[in-house]
């Protein structure tokens, strides 16, 4: 195996499919990116058995061939190298990597050992990537991250014709985003999976980039489902498959209020900066207290035995006044999901989920990204 490519290039594709390694892999050779020539096409693959990476790229080819060496090394090595043209040579068991004065010799791994990839699933439709990565990261930062849990550390994806809805949630807090899609066949187009929340974020931020995002769908049988996605960024195809969760997400649609007490519409960087304020006197988990009354939103934390914080904000306040509690962490990460300058708090009563949504007020929101958004975050109870 032989080739030339420029190091920009080189270092974009090892540091992109690199991004499945798995940190611990439960086989040395999972710690491997491989690399294929075939014609003038370099292809960089990773996986950890779960999710897969895949990048090609044009190359100058002297040589066909395949090998296995350390991705992480080889990452920081590409990443490292002087602005010149690279000259990658396999020879024998050990990968030579040229670069202007800089030369580097690695020790590779026996191919045959490496698991074979995923194969894509067959596309199921496309989607604007770059509305699609900020569904996701809305939608992600709700995802539980206790794998004792599996089914609240994805994101279900429900299809349902030209709608796809995302949905994640970790009993404290839920959130919902929907979103336009063009499916390959509107007639047929009807799925619910369940995908790892870590996966799909990195998926979708890295390919963010890309002309359109194509999503590939295999259900498959109990823990054999596999989505795909695939892109193509400055002329480099890249894809990425990750397994679904065999797992049965909650039937969160019943957990969403239809009717309202009342309801606040808050400017949201001011109510952001006031909460991280206010926080400053608590550890991190302690609960904000929020009172809203005519015009006004009070905010208080800590206590007698601690430091003790008060901050008070305008806000526009329709109903009776209403006392309640937040998770500082959680209520911000809500607020940052938002897509406009202002929010619509709606509350049903002290101690019922809150619905957080965009303010869609203004005569120029409607067309705003991410307006079909819903956050739902649980009150902390309060003494007394």
């Amino acid at each position: 195996m032989k080739f030339r490519v420029e190091r920009d290039a080189l270092a974009d594709a090892v540091a992109w499919a690199a991004r499945s390694l798995a940190t611990r892999p439960t086989l040395p050779v999972l710690a491997g990116l491989l690399l294929t020539v075939e014609g003038e096409v370099l292809s960089v693959s990773g996986f950890d058995l779960e999710a897969s990476t895949e990048v090609e790229l044009e190359v100058t080819a002297g040589a066909p061939g395949q090998t296995l060496v350390s991705g992480r090394l080889l990452a920081d090595i590409t990443k490292a190298l002087p602005p010149h043209p690279v000259d990658v040579t396999l020879d024998g068991a050990r990968l030579a990597i040229v670069c202007g004065s800089a030369k580097f010799s690695l020790p590779t791994m026996p191919v045959e050992d490496y698991p074979k990839l995923p194969t894509m699933p067959t596309t199921a439709g496309t989607v604007d990537s770059a509305e699609f990565a900020a569904a996701v990261a809305q939608v992600a930062v709700a995802a539980g991250r206790d794998d004792t849990l599996p089914m609240l550390t994805g994101v279900r994806v429900e299809i349902d014709g030209e709608k796809l809805t995302l949905a994640a949630t970790d009993r404290y807090r839920l959130a919902v985003r929907e979103l336009v899609w063009s499916p390959s066949d509107p007639s047929s187009a009807s799925a619910q999976v369940l995908v790892p929340a870590r996966a799909l974020a990195d998926a979708a931020k890295s390919l963010a980039g890309s002309e359109t995002l194509s999503i590939a769908l295999a259900a498959g049988g109990a823990g054999e489902g596999i989505i795909g996605f695939s892109g193509t960024t400055h002329g480099r195809a890249s894809r990425a498959t990750t397994r679904l969760l065999d797992a049965t997400f909650p039937q969160y649609r019943s957990l969403l209020p239809s009717e309202w007490a009342s309801t606040a519409e808050v400017p949201v960087q001011q109510l952001v900066d006031a909460v991280r304020r206010v926080a400053l006197v608590t550890d991190r988990t302690a609960p904000v207290r929020m009172e809203f009354g005519d015009a006004t939103l009070s905010l208080s934390a800590g206590g007698e035995d601690e430091g003790r914080a008060e901050e008070q904000l305008e806000v526009v306040y329709e109903g009776d006044g209403i006392a309640t509690a937040f998770n500082p962490q959680f209520l911000l990460d809500g607020l940052g999901a938002l897509p406009t300058p202002t929010a619509r708090m709606l509350f049903t009563s002290a101690t019922k989920p809150v619905v957080l949504r965009p303010d869609l007020s203004a005569s120029d929101a409607p067309g705003t990204t991410g307006a079909e958004y819903t956050y739902l975050i649980m009150p902390v109870r309060l003494p007394g």
